[in-house]
């Protein structure tokens, strides 16, 4: 089993983290992972992505050129990526700001109102969380606590307290598919 990811959206939409958490819960659980992020130098608002790959096997090549699974939180990613997807993979998008469906009709597609969702839950950070859930239950369906434990470890003690917001995200995100 391998499993690739592309994670894309803008810098400040918590891609990378996803990515990150992914692989460390995915680590947790025994599977072979990696994880090459890039972005532009902008801070917030520039381009950011990254690829994961999750395998039950040592992973030959980090590249991820054409993703099983896309996660896409903005328009200008959708743009760009949709047309990568594998046929037969999936897209998850962020349908609080992407307007438009993908156009492809040989991939399963997702669509998940995540800013929505995380307004609604009291804190607009944690719409990453929101689709993280969603692309877990779609994807890899990794134990939440797997996931939990990664966003433990990536926050630190100091930010414990973020720890109950996050998990609600993430399970409200998994209950939506």
């Amino acid at each position: 089993m391998e499993t690739k990811v592309l994670f894309a959206g803008f810098g400040g939409q918590g891609v990378l983290l996803m990515g990150q958490l992914l692989c460390k819960a995915a680590m947790h659980e025994d599977f072979e992972v990696s994880w090459m992020p890039s972005y532009g130098p902008e801070m917030r608002g520039g381009e950011a992505n990254c690829g994961v790959v999750v395998a039950d096997e040592p992973i030959g090549s980090p590249l991820v050129t054409e993703p099983d699974v896309a996660v896409i939180m903005n328009k200008p990613s959708l743009d760009k990526f949709e047309s990568q997807v594998r046929s037969g993979g999936t897209i998850l998008y962020n349908s609080s700001l992407i307007d438009r469906k993908p156009a492809r009709g040989d991939v399963r597609v997702i669509a998940v109102n995540c800013n929505d969702i995380a307004q609604e839950l009291g804190n607009p950070r944690v719409a990453n969380m929101v689709m993280l859930g969603a692309f877990n239950k779609a994807a890899t369906n990794l134990p939440v606590e797997s996931l939990i434990g990664a966003l433990r470890a990536t926050l630190g003690e100091s930010k414990e307290k973020l720890i109950p917001i996050n998990r609600k995200a993430i399970e409200t995100g998994e209950a939506l598919v």
